[in-house]
């Protein structure tokens, strides 16, 4: 499967071009570092190339910014970036500056980075304390784990919009065909053991091949169980010694 993938050709190659492209913060600015900056939401945008839906602001200044949208933001509604901005749906606020309990999301990790945790439809994590000494604040994530990141770390009030979006199954192969093919996703899976042996190095034979390879196996070929001792399940009454 790889080597016949290559380094890739259209057919395999990422939809790019369709893409609205990287969606990052700004560096912060002057004002935003010392009080707050404004900003009114004019237009959604809907990127195939992420789940949740893209957000154009106008800022006080004539700038035009894009960045993911928060559930519940509505063409009209004024957002503030800074320190000091008001803590409301879509607003920007760095991590030190906002109340523990909080629902957050596109986090930084470090300060200046753009964002980078919890960037999917529905995703949040929540402020859960904060080390005054050190200035670091304690995060916790949609998994429950606990992160520390500097305080200066910037993050937009609220949760991510598009939530539930995999509650409803595609229920039509099509459907789902049609969905993949969008972002060049591989669709439909197919056991590598059932294919051909041109097909992957799994296949062939009446029922396949092993899915064991050594750890000396070349590029292309080394997939699968990679110097696994055994596989499948394991059978017969276990045995506890005291």
């Amino acid at each position: 499967m790889q080597q016949k993938r290559g380094k890739g050709g259209p057919a395999y190659r990422s939809p790019g071009h369709r893409f609205f492209g990287n969606i990052s913060y700004d560096r912060p600015t002057q004002d935003e570092l010392e009080g707050v900056m404004r900003g009114q939401v004019t237009e959604f945008i809907d990127d195939p190339g992420r789940s949740p839906l893209l957000v154009e602001i106008l800022l006080e200044n004539g700038k035009k910014i894009y960045t993911i949208a928060a559930e519940g933001l509505k063409v009209g509604d004024l957002v503030e970036f800074g320190k000091d901005a008001r803590l409301g749906i879509g607003c920007l606020k760095p991590l030190n500056a906002v109340p523990d309990g909080t629902p957050i999301f596109n986090l930084e990790v470090v300060p200046g980075d753009g964002g980078r945790i919890a960037r999917v439809a529905g995703a949040s994590a929540k402020v859960v304390g904060r080390d005054e000494d050190t200035g670091r604040v304690s995060v916790q994530l949609a998994s429950k784990a606990l992160k520390e990141l500097p305080g200066a770390c910037r993050a937009t009030i609220g949760i991510a919009c598009g939530g539930g979006r995999l509650e409803k199954p595609f229920k039509k192969a099509g459907n789902k065909f049609y969905a993949m093919r969008a972002v060049n996703r591989e669709y439909p899976i197919v056991r590598r053991t059932a294919m051909s042996a041109y097909d992957h190095p799994h296949g062939g034979r009446s029922f396949g091949k092993s899915s064991t390879r050594s750890h000396n196996a070349p590029p292309g070929k080394k997939c699968g169980q990679i110097g696994a001792r055994r596989t499948g399940r394991r059978r017969g009454k276990s045995v506890v010694t005291q």
